[in-house]
């Protein structure tokens, strides 16, 4: 018997490569001799990183970068060798690092991230993956590009502050001192929203609120990105501001592709790529997959949604695990995912089912190790 087990991770309770040991002890508790392929699995948000390493291996490495807020953090991002690197943009600017009391959309900077790339430039990269999720900006990427050498500067050729809403101020953009690296460089970028940069669907509306931007900010912020993509226009002879996924991170989708000529692809299926999974799946029995809650929009480029679909193509059944299922969940059985369970055995609080997420993990897969060989009928393993 072969078992992929493929989950992204639990938020704020588990990373992937933990949920996918914890469901593995709970299947070979029943079935001790069964081959159980681990692939830990992310959308491109915070944990991309460590699936993607765990799943095919590679070295996390750290940098001391800039914060969102412009102090020293420590982010890490990965080597596969083979000239190719995965960056996770969390990691060094995301959300989870301004403490929420000091969230500012107007004056977060995504320059850190342009810093992990430049430490990949310098370690030899020539492909590079950078997963958007999970950001805490709103600069459409400008501190990105200055990160790498662009320059933005206002009307006295001054150099613009940090964050989106001094775009405002742009007068122009000098991108003939940009890493000449980069013009070497296939990037990708795993981004799973396909929101302009501007506009009622734009960055600014749709994201900023939870990045601490007012009602007032929002404004602002838009007609900042506005007046930005109306500079970088100019000076690209190219208005690449209402492309599909733009608006991703803060806008930070919008310089990749503008300026780095990246190539959008959904998050799950990038990692997926890079972590092996199809051929893990082959000539499997049974693919174990989940997150923290799945319910009816999960359907959009969810992790388990993604790996459901994989696995659909290979004719392998999928069950998947979630902390919580939420409203509509059974809908995500037309996209490949064939039975769904709540790890939570009875009532607790949100706290409890954070810590005891890993023993219910292990609990419920082996009850559904159980179950599993009386539909197949299955004495060959004798359960411990």
């Amino acid at each position: 018997m072969k078992v992929v087990i493929a989950p992204d991770s639990f938020k704020e309770s588990l990373s992937a490569p933990a949920v996918a040991d914890a469901i593995a002890r709970g299947w070979a508790d029943v079935y001790p001799n069964a081959e159980i392929v681990l692939c830990p699995m992310a959308d491109g948000g915070e944990g991309t990183v460590d699936a993607v390493l765990a799943a095919i291996g590679g070295e996390r490495r750290e940098l001391l970068v800039q914060g969102p807020l412009g102090l020293a953090v420590v982010a890490h991002w990965g080597w596969l060798g083979d000239k190719q690197a995965v960056i996770e943009m969390a990691a060094a600017s995301g959300l989870h690092l301004v403490p929420a009391g000091q969230r500012d959309a107007c004056k977060t900077s995504s320059f850190g991230t342009g810093q992990l790339i430049t430490a990949a430039l310098d370690a030899g990269a020539q492909r590079i993956t950078l997963g958007l999720g999970g950001s805490a900006t709103n600069d459409g990427g400008a501190g990105l590009l200055q990160a790498l050498g662009a320059r933005f500067l206002d009307v006295a050729g001054q150099p613009l502050a940090p964050g989106g809403a001094a775009l405002q101020n742009l007068a122009s953009i000098d991108l003939t001192h940009l890493d000449p690296r980069l013009k070497d460089v296939d990037f990708q970028i795993a981004a799973d929203v396909d929101n302009p940069l501007c506009g009622v669907r734009g960055a600014s509306h749709v994201f900023g609120p939870q990045k601490g931007a007012s009602p007032e900010d929002v404004m602002r912020l838009d007609q900042a990105l506005e007046h930005f993509a109306d500079v970088l226009a100019m000076a690209l002879s190219e208005d690449l501001r209402d492309i599909p996924g733009a608006g991703a991170a803060g806008g930070v989708g919008f310089a990749a592709k503008a300026v780095l000529k990246a190539a959008f692809r959904p998050g799950v299926e990038l990692v997926a790529e890079l972590s092996g999974l199809a051929q893990s799946i082959q000539g499997a029995d049974l693919v174990i997959t989940g997150e923290g809650r799945l319910d009816g929009q999960s359907l959009h480029g969810k992790t388990p949604v993604g790996v459901a679909r994989m696995a659909r193509a290979a004719g392998v059944p999928v069950i998947a695990l979630a902390g919580s299922l939420g409203e509509n969940y059974q809908r995500l059985y037309t996209a490949g995912i064939d039975a769904a369970f709540s790890l939570t055995p009875g009532p607790m609080t949100l706290e409890q089912a954070i810590l005891q997420a890993a023993h219910e993990l292990t609990s419920r897969t082996a009850d559904l190790a159980r179950l599993w060989r009386i539909a197949v009928g299955s004495q060959s393993v004798v359960p411990r």
